[in-house]
C-alpha cells in the first residue's frame, strides 16, 4: 500500500530526472560519428570541435601572455630601482671622494668624519643596488613565455590527422 500524504500536505515528489536550467547548452549524447551521420555533420561537428580548440588556446596564450608580462614588468621595475641606486652610489661615491681629498690637500682640520659619512652612505645604495639587480635578473628569468600553449598548439595537427601525442 502506498504512503499517503496528509490532508494538505505536499504532493508526492514526480519521478525524473531534475529540471535543466533555460541558458544552458544541451548535453552532446554522441561519443562520436554515428553510422548514419552525413558528411555534412561530421564536418559541422570537426568544425566546432576545431572552433572550440582554436578558441580554448587562445584564452590560453592570453592568460600566458598577462603571466609572462606581469613578470616581465617586475624585472624592469627592479632593473629600474637598480639603475637608481647605481646613479645614489656614484653620487655618493663622488662626494666622499670629494670630501676625502679636500681633506687630505686642506690643512686635514677641515671636518675628515664628512668625507667617511659620505663613504657609508654610498655603501649603503651600493647594497640596495646589487640586490635589486639580483632580484630583477632573477625575476627576468623566471619570465618563460608561453611554453603550455606552444606544447599545445604542436599538438594540433596530428590531432587533426587522428593521432593522439
Amino acid at each position: 500500500m502506498p504512503p499517503s500524504t496528509p490532508p494538505g500536505g505536499p504532493p508526492p515528489a514526480a519521478a525524473g530526472p531534475p529540471p535543466v536550467p533555460a541558458n544552458a547548452a544541451p548535453p552532446r549524447t554522441d561519443a562520436g560519428p554515428s553510422q548514419d551521420a552525413s558528411i555534412g555533420e561530421l564536418i559541422g561537428n570537426i568544425s566546432q570541435d576545431f572552433s572550440t580548440l582554436v578558441r580554448q588556446e587562445m584564452e590560453l596564450a592570453k592568460a600566458e601572455i598577462s603571466q609572462t608580462v606581469s613578470k616581465a614588468g617586475k624585472g624592469a621595475g627592479m632593473f629600474g630601482g637598480a639603475g637608481l641606486a647605481g646613479y645614489f652610489t656614484l653620487l655618493f661615491l663622488s662626494l666622499a671622494l670629494w670630501w676625502a681629498l679636500g681633506a687630505l690637500i686642506g690643512d686635514g682640520d677641515a671636518q675628515p668624519a664628512l668625507g667617511w659619512s659620505a663613504l657609508i652612505v654610498a655603501v649603503i645604495w651600493g647594497i640596495v643596488a646589487a640586490v635589486l639587480a639580483v632580484t630583477g635578473r632573477k625575476e627576468m628569468k623566471e619570465a618563460e613565455g608561453l611554453p603550455r600553449t606552444t606544447q599545445t598548439v604542436k599538438k594540433i595537427p596530428d590531432a587533426m590527422k587522428g593521432q593522439d601525442h
